[in-house]
């Protein structure tokens, strides 16, 4: 075979694996949207998030515009919709009022989309320009679909009314080793300058000097918070930021979004649609920023900064490399962590012990996206690529980094270097955390 052969024969297996992916994607969406009537892919369930019918169109709108325009270099299918599903020029509040296309135009858009993308892909041999290498640009939209399907399933959470989505339960827990564990300090390498689908926040690698530290081997629980609760950890102001107190007051915080207490003081939750018991072996979610900075302080603790939850997920010390996921360079699978919607839930504790790190840190990956204490900045060297409203326009001001993806995350976006971020006070989103603390006297650093 010669060198030619070889590179088409590559060519034409990463063709088929994007295909693959744009097809998973679409599935989901599709189940996501067809789960429920028109009347609730029209209605806004939240002022925080887009309808439905939004979220659908959109996706086949950024499609268009990358796959179809610029990839496939073909003529705007519906240029007269741009300004509906961009958005930048749209509040989610506010795009209930737009003229958006119905759920069967969207259905139909969306479609024909995805015909002319399939058709770009068999046409572009994906190389010869930064968006085109290694597929970046089909890359791009299979995370950019899957981004919006997590935010679907957040405003499936929102929705009144019967349960429509369902799934197994997650594999039970199992005791863990240790409650902690120590993570040495010295160098190691943040972020990626290899991986072909990181997006531009992720750019480039770069060698961060990390002191010695302590981090939980597992996300905090359901039942350890509701120790912080009993404590009086939501009316004792020693625990909480100044931004953190005004909000807990004016949003009048108790405990953890869709939580309830029924008349014996058990705690129930609100599930998609299930009201069930509080699971006290399952990480908590649906927390802010603020509630999770509070407890730690109440444990005696703090959040991870950004650069330590990253040394976590993915030192090696026995090589001293930075591998990609906790548990190695290969992609995840339902052994390693609970990504990808494959169940409606965290998982509880100990739930997947092939997924953890070398350390010994463990569910890193899955289950809940994990606030850190970082603010969300660019890294030294970052260039914006391919668009600067995806990362750069959100530097700066009060968001914070949250890490490590949820059970509503799929496999396709997100890696041990991927970035999210949100504002401190948000708790619609699949979020949780875990603690960490200084060295202390005596321990082995």
């Amino acid at each position: 075979m010669t060198v030619s052969d070889h590179i088409a024969s590559d060519a034409e297996q990463l063709r088929a694996r994007v295909a693959e992916l744009l097809g998973a994607s679409r599935a989901r969406s599709t189940a996501l949207t067809d789960a429920v009537d028109e009347a609730d892919l029209v209605a806004q369930h939240s002022p925080l998030m887009s309808p439905l019918v939004w979220d659908f169109a959109h996706i086949g709108s950024q499609e268009e515009l990358w796959l179809v325009r610029d990839v496939g270099g073909r003529e705007p299918l519906r240029p007269e919709i741009d300004g509906l599903y961009d958005a930048f020029q749209h509040s989610r509040a506010s795009r209930i009022e737009l003229p958006l296309l119905t759920p069967a135009e969207a259905r139909t858009y969306v479609a024909e989309v995805r015909d002319k993308a399939l058709d770009a892909l068999d046409r572009s041999p994906l190389t010869g320009r930064r968006l085109l290498e290694h597929g970046f640009a089909f890359g791009m939209i299979v995370q950019h679909e899957q981004q919006h399907d997590e935010t679907m399933l957040a405003t499936h959470q929102l929705r009144v009314g019967a349960p429509v989505l369902h799934a197994p339960a997650p594999p039970a827990g199992r005791p863990l080793p240790a409650r902690e564990v120590l993570v040495p300090g010295g160098p190691f390498t943040m972020g990626t300058s290899t991986e072909p689908w990181a997006l531009d926040n992720e750019r480039p690698a770069h060698v961060v000097e990390v002191p010695a530290f302590v981090i939980d081997a597992a996300a905090v629980t359901n039942g350890e918070y509701t120790a912080f609760i009993a404590a009086g950890g939501y009316d004792d102001r020693r625990w909480w930021s100044e931004a953190g107190w005004a909000h807990r007051v004016q949003a009048g915080l108790t405990a953890p979004q869709f939580w309830e207490r029924d008349g014996s003081g058990e705690w129930y939750r609100r599930r998609f649609g299930v009201l069930e018991r509080v699971a006290a072996d399952e990480p908590v979610v649906h927390v802010c920023f603020h509630e999770a900075e509070a407890y730690a302080r109440w444990a005696g603790k703090r959040l991870p900064t950004e650069a330590e939850w990253e040394k976590a997920a993915r030192y090696d010390p026995a090589t001293g490399r930075s591998r990609r996921f906790p548990w190695g360079d290969e992609d995840p699978t339902p052994e390693h962590a609970n990504l990808g919607q494959r169940h409606l839930q965290p998982a509880p504790a100990g739930a997947f012990p092939a997924g953890a790190s070398p350390l010994g840190v463990q569910q890193l990956m899955g289950d809940v996206w994990e606030w850190t204490s970082s603010g969300w900045h660019p890294y030294p060297g970052f260039e914006v690529f391919p668009y600067a409203e995806y990362s750069q326009v959100f530097f700066g001001g009060d968001y914070r980094v949250l890490r490590g993806g949820s059970f509503g995350t799929d496999p396709a976006a997100v890696r041990g270097t991927f970035r999210n971020w949100d504002l401190p006070i948000r708790r619609q989103i699949f979020a949780g955390f875990r603690c960490a603390r200084d060295v202390s006297p005596g321990e082995s650093a």
